[in-house]
């Protein structure tokens, strides 16, 4: 009886077997999970310092970058009127051609100037007593009707020669481009100077009236060579002319006030 009772006693190492199941963990198995729970702890503290650099920061550079466009677009305007605008000549050293009187009467004296919108610096819009309007640079000087029908603005070297209606389509056809080439009085002394030459001849039609348009250069009676731009406009049966002439060497100018005359040329009063 005493042996079956130390046998059953025995199972005690079993029972200590059993109990190496449950054996609790070990400090080192609980590294991993702190070292991820750091690590996600980082990546937050990196995003929210990420957001806070965008939040104050990006303004900022949006209104440099804003304010650099500006000073852009500022540099940019100013440059095309110091470019456009050619530099006022002496009134008094006129060498246009054409027959004039030389002095304008108080009647001519009367021409208004108006600042319509859009006109270039230092050009104002003046009411002819003939009847047109015109954008003319303030310091040019205007010469009384000549004997051809032909009223002259004298800026230095540069000269305006408006004819308003003079000839009528009766007499030199309908046809602008022809009456510019082979008739216009204003272009006499290019046809007949022995050098000459022309470009850009062209016809324009804008609802019922006829133009023609063209570059001329030839050289005068005096040996100078000039440079023209020159527009026919067929209005009411009549033929009106804008013409702009000037020095060869100053065709940019020459440009500048035709295309400051053409642009504002008015009949309606």
């Amino acid at each position: 009886g005493w042996l079956v009772r130390r046998g059953r006693g025995g199972g005690a190492p079993v029972v200590a077997a059993h109990g190496r199941h449950k054996r609790g963990k070990q400090p080192g198995e609980r590294r991993p999970r702190r070292l991820g729970r750091v690590l996600l702890a980082l990546i937050l503290l990196v995003l929210a310092a990420a957001v806070l650099y965008a939040m104050m920061f990006m303004p900022r550079a949006d209104e440099e970058k804003g304010q650099g466009r500006t000073g852009t677009a500022g540099a940019q305007s100013d440059a095309p009127t110091a470019s456009r605008e050619p530099s006022p000549h002496d009134p008094q050293s006129s060498s246009g051609g054409g027959e004039g009187s030389g002095t304008s009467s108080p009647d001519d004296q009367q021409a208004q100037s108006t600042p319509p919108a859009g006109l270039a610096k230092g050009f104002a819009v003046r009411k002819d007593p003939k009847g047109f309007k015109v954008a003319v640079h303030e310091s040019w000087t205007r010469r009384g009707e000549n004997s051809r029908g032909q009223i002259r603005y004298i800026g230095g070297d540069f000269e305006l020669v408006v004819v308003a209606g003079r000839d009528k389509e009766s007499e030199f056809g309908a046809d602008p481009m022809a009456y510019q080439q082979n008739k216009e009085p204003e272009l006499s002394a290019f046809r007949s100077s022995s050098w000459a030459s022309s470009s850009g001849l062209r016809r324009i039609d804008v609802g019922q009236t006829a133009m023609a348009e063209g570059e001329f250069s030839w050289r005068d009676s005096s040996g100078r060579n000039v440079y023209a731009r020159n527009l026919v406009m067929l209005i009411d049966g009549r033929y009106h002319v804008v013409l702009v002439i000037g020095p060869a060497d100053e065709r940019r100018a020459v440009a500048h006030y035709f295309e400051q005359a053409t642009a504002t040329y008015s009949t309606s009063g």
